[in-house]
């Protein structure tokens, strides 16, 4: 697949804005192009624009090169992004799989491109017949999240890689879950697949949601066409320290998401024996899907506890159902004896 052809012509003319720090290849000891001002307090300059250090740092935590690695304010950022380059407003459309995360409609909404929803089967799968029946030339991005939001469901392999292989356009396989699941990751699969996005980011796993960095891994030319068009310093100085931090203690992440699945497990069990639970879904991420008798009514009392879940009960395939993250150990026995209350009253 020839990535560029799929790119909108004013992208294709597009002269990215550079900076003297982009061009200046040499080793710089006093700066004076940026209208900065001069006096060190650790902040004073602008950030690396493409953030080196820190894409080299997770290129070599991923077994990637660092030309093959996107950082932006957020995956919303990176999504925003592929919608610029690849959809003609008006005129292209993008595949969602609902239920799905609901920033690709709306980020596709803001971008004034059509959204073409093609429902999960019964089995939380998606149905490939039908997106590719619905797919043409002007159907530029499919989204897949993998592991689901909010059903916390992965899709079979055999099913992404059809997919990924008849697809016409960009397949944007968003993992935000997979640290919970490492060993199913598709990242591997961007070396033989030109037309294929994979996000990930630090908000979940790694416990950074509130520096805003998501990544975009993909071959070197499409990662060079998200920077083209990213605006000059999207990723802050601040936000970059924090995850080159993290980055270094990776056992630690691991350590936080060993007791997440420990407690995954635990509550799944203890929701399912509550007598107002009528299922508990099977999930490979840090959150249940759980369905339960008067969804609205159950919300509206653990809000009144101080609980803030999410009432997925309006979602297709998510008829009656609560979506509930797995907390701390203290956080989810607050909950059960929030629960119990419930059943009780």
């Amino acid at each position: 697949m020839n990535i560029e052809s799929l790119l909108r012509p004013n992208i294709r003319r597009l002269k990215p804005y550079s900076s003297a720090r982009h061009e200046f290849a040499g080793e710089a000891r006093i700066f004076l192009d940026a209208n900065e001002n001069p006096f060190d307090n650790g902040l004073n300059r602008y950030p690396d624009p493409v953030a080196t250090p820190l894409r080299r740092r997770i290129a070599a935590l991923k077994g990637v090169p660092p030309e093959q690695v996107f950082v932006g304010n957020g995956s919303d950022e990176a999504i925003d992004l592929l919608l610029r380059l690849f959809c003609e407003p008006r005129r292209d459309a993008v595949v969602v799989l609902p239920p799905t995360y609901g920033m690709y409609a709306v980020s596709a909404a803001i971008a004034d491109v059509e959204v073409v929803r093609v429902p999960l089967l019964p089995d939380f799968e998606p149905d490939v017949e039908a997106i590719l029946a619905r797919a043409d030339a002007h159907t530029r991005l499919l989204f897949l999240c993998r592991p689901n939001n909010p059903t916390g469901h992965l899709f079979a392999e055999r099913q992404v890689k059809k997919l990924i292989e008849a697809f016409p356009g960009i397949v944007v396989l968003d993992e935000a879950y997979i640290d919970f699941c490492p060993e199913a990751s598709l990242l591997p699969w961007i070396a033989d697949h030109p037309n294929l996005v994979v996000l990930q980011t630090l908000s979940k796993a790694w416990g950074l949601a509130g520096i805003r960095l998501g990544m975009a891994f993909a071959q070197a030319p499409l990662i060079g066409w998200m920077n083209a068009v990213k605006p000059p310093y999207n990723v802050n100085q601040l936000t970059q320290n924090a995850a080159l931090e993290a980055l270094a203690r990776p056992e630690r992440m691991r350590e936080q998401v060993a007791v997440i699945v420990r407690e995954r497990a635990r509550l799944a069990e203890a929701l399912a024996a509550l007598p107002f639970v009528q299922r508990v879904f099977p999930s490979q991420a840090n959150f249940l899907l759980v369905r339960v008798d008067d969804p609205r009514r159950l919300y509206d009392f653990l809000a009144e506890k101080g609980i803030v879940v999410r009432d997925r009960s309006r979602q297709p395939l998510c008829e009656g159902c609560l979506r509930i993250t797995v907390g701390t150990p203290e956080e989810n026995a607050a909950l059960l004896d929030a629960l119990n209350a419930y059943a009780n009253s």
